[in-house]
């Protein structure tokens, strides 16, 4: 009789195991089944199932909950890039090419913040030599005449009162035109164009050295506000635009984005979306780089049922499937495939998959899916 009685309670134990709460997928189905092979220690059992004793547990810091079916907004992942603000950025280029000159604070490099106006450098001009020397020519002609028009303005002033006093003035004047010419020539010989800032900034690039001989139109600085950036997302599907409540960065979480606007001519097949990129704080400077790949998670204006969970309780199979770890049992953990979609930089909800009264790790999912 105890023998029996003793069976009865090992079948109970048995059986209460297997049925463990929070091991259930969406249509309510087990699933988990029978422990094909008992071992010791961290394991991952042929089933797939994965066998993490209690101590280990600890030291993974391996945290669970229990999930409930919500609501959550609709998001979709976009993928951006940071690009320039218009009309907080702009490039320095030289309209006639020459020889790179410092400025009166050197040469800046980047990083380095800049005013609005400020000279960055200059282009000393160089000509070809025949050019040049036509150059000096005309100005010797015009030295020349000068020289004869100011001795003849001097020999009129001698004769005033003998001479009509229209004479005199058009001499002056035919001087005046002759010293402008020579003083325009000469300094078209020495002539340097200024670069400046076009904003206020920070030097965000530079390709130029002093010395360097650069040709018209070369971009020699870039200069952007660090404050004042925008993120440029595109999208094969033009009608979700006016569907679109907010947008966040995937891997910058603190920064907000706000649409600025949309284009309305594809470029290679999508449409660029245009946000401001901004974060709390007066004198808080975004984390971003032009140029920086980022992900855009925008939210739509429509609800969908799923589970909510952290982005870490997500992680990927062998197989590159996405798998989310539910516990059965007090060690052992089941993979179970999901589908998910992202609803902020933080946090996704999984639409298929899960069932209600599930425990999923939300915090060490990673460090499961690495034993073997």
């Amino acid at each position: 009789m105890k023998r029996l009685l003793g069976s009865l309670l090992l079948l109970l134990a048995a059986a209460t195991a297997q049925a463990s709460p929070g091991a259930h997928g969406p249509n309510g189905e087990h699933l988990d089944g029978p422990a094909t092979a008992k071992v010791d220690g961290l394991a991952r059992l042929p089933d797939g199932s994965v066998q993490v004793p209690v101590p280990a547990q600890r030291r993974m810091g391996l945290l669970t909950r229990f999930v409930a079916l919500t609501d959550a907004p609709a998001a979709l992942q976009l993928p951006g890039r940071v690009v320039v603000d218009p009309n907080a950025g702009g490039r320095v280029q030289t309209v006639q090419g020459g020889r790179i000159e410092p400025g009166p604070r050197g040469l800046p490099v980047a990083g380095q913040r800049v005013r609005r106006g400020e000279v960055l450098a200059y282009v000393r001009f160089h000509g070809e030599p025949f050019a040049k020397a036509n150059q000096q020519a005309a100005l010797a002609e015009l030295h020349a005449n000068r020289t004869v028009a100011a001795q003849r303005v001097q020999r009129l002033r001698s004769l005033e009162g003998s001479v009509p006093r229209k004479d005199i003035e058009a001499a002056e004047a035919e001087l005046a035109s002759l010293v402008a010419r020579e003083r325009d020539v000469g300094a078209s010989l020495q002539a340097r164009e200024a670069l400046t800032a076009p904003v206020d900034g920070v030097i965000a690039s530079t390709n130029a050295l002093a010395g360097q001989v650069v040709e018209p139109r070369d971009v020699l600085f870039e200069v952007v506000d660090p404050s004042h950036v925008l993120v440029e997302a595109s999208t094969a599907d033009p009608a979700i635009v006016p569907r679109i409540t907010g947008a966040r960065l995937q891997e910058q979480g603190d920064v907000k984005l706000a649409l600025a606007g949309a284009g309305r001519v594809l470029r290679d097949g999508l449409l660029p979306l245009t946000f401001h990129a901004q974060v709390a704080g007066r004198n808080a400077v975004l984390p971003l780089a032009v140029g920086q790949t980022v992900g855009v998670i925008v939210t739509l204006d429509t609800q969908l049922k799923g589970f909510v969970l952290p982005a870490s309780a997500v992680v990927r199979n062998p197989a590159n499937e996405a798998i989310v770890w539910i516990k059965s049992g007090a060690e052992r953990y089941i993979p179970q495939p999901v589908a998910f979609r992202p609803l902020d930089s933080t946090s996704v909800v999984v639409t298929q998959g899960l069932g209600e009264a599930n425990r999923v790790v939300v915090q060490g999912a990673a460090l499961i899916a690495q034993i073997r």
